[in-house]
């Protein structure tokens, strides 16, 4: 299933997309399972699951689309899981080794907007970059969880931008300040269940702007896969439902390129990925 959060009559909800539209399960549940996190907090009970079945009551024309969990209490991002992007980003003079361990950080949840919401462009910056990578939803609570376990606590899959404002970020050796402009990333457009998905190291990965296909890749091609992910972050930290990890980028970012490319106002960035969807933002400065 796909699940959503969106906006519609100026409330916020959730439910389910189909072929025939969106089946609004916060309008039926909502006293009991206010917002997708709690939904899959609650793992996903069966009378919620069954009603996700039944007729769409919205169209996708009346609703705005949020970020896929707009209250994670975690986005978690790996930086330099793709080889090639490291020998990119190295090359630019950035970087040294490959990381021996998952190089984290974390940003805001104002930080992003969801599917076909705008972009906001820095202002500050000419700098504001792409970065298309898949994103994983974790699905129940856990510490110090195996790297043979940790695929079973991903409830699904998502699509992530990384929107970076490049000198920013390389301020200094913190990622942080570059990584967390308000609204310069994005995630959705929904979230893909896992038992959909029957190989998430295996998706093609494709950043488009206006257009132009500028990073074409694979998830086969992590350096840290999402289990050893998983089993690390929850070493240092508790696991939440809900929490959103974005897995990192293959080779092909504005930055690298010679000369720079770097998305504009008005410029239009999707990001798609097999089995998941298309993730489509423009780039406004309001």
């Amino acid at each position: 299933m796909r699940y959503l959060s969106f906006k519609t009559g100026g409330r916020d909800s959730y439910g389910v997309i189909t072929d025939q539209g969106i089946v609004d399960l916060g309008a039926r549940f909502g006293n009991k399972y206010p917002t997708l996190k709690a939904l899959i907090t609650a793992g996903f009970p069966k009378e919620v699951v069954a009603a996700a079945q039944g007729p769409a009551d919205l169209a996708e024309s009346d609703i705005e689309y949020l970020p896929t969990i707009p209250d994670a209490t975690n986005l978690w991002c790996l930086a330099l899981n793709y080889v090639e992007h490291h020998n990119e980003v190295e090359s630019a003079g950035r970087v040294q080794e490959l990381p021996k361990q998952p190089a984290l950080f974390i940003r805001s949840m104002d930080s992003v907007v969801g599917h076909g919401q705008n972009l906001l462009h820095p202002g500050v910056s000419e700098q504001f970059d792409y970065e298309g990578e898949l994103g994983v939803i974790i699905g129940k609570a856990g510490r110090n969880v195996s790297e043979a376990d940790a695929l079973s606590y991903v409830a699904g899959y998502t699509i992530v931008n990384d929107g970076s404002v490049r000198d920013w970020q390389f301020h200094t050796k913190q990622l942080t300040p570059g990584k967390n402009f308000y609204r310069s990333g994005s995630v959705g457009p929904w979230m893909v269940t896992a038992d959909e998905i029957a190989d998430p190291h295996n998706l093609r990965i494709r950043t488009t702007l206006n257009g132009n296909v500028l990073q074409d890749g694979t998830s086969a091609d992590m350096v840290h896969r999402i289990n050893k992910f998983i089993s690390y972050l929850s070493t240092i930290t508790m696991l939440h439902p809900g929490d959103i990890l974005a897995t990192g980028t293959p080779s092909g970012v504005g930055f690298s390129r010679k000369p720079p490319i770097w998305m504009k106002v008005g410029d239009v960035c999707e990001i798609s990925i097999d089995q998941v969807g298309v993730l489509r933002n423009r780039v406004t400065t309001s």
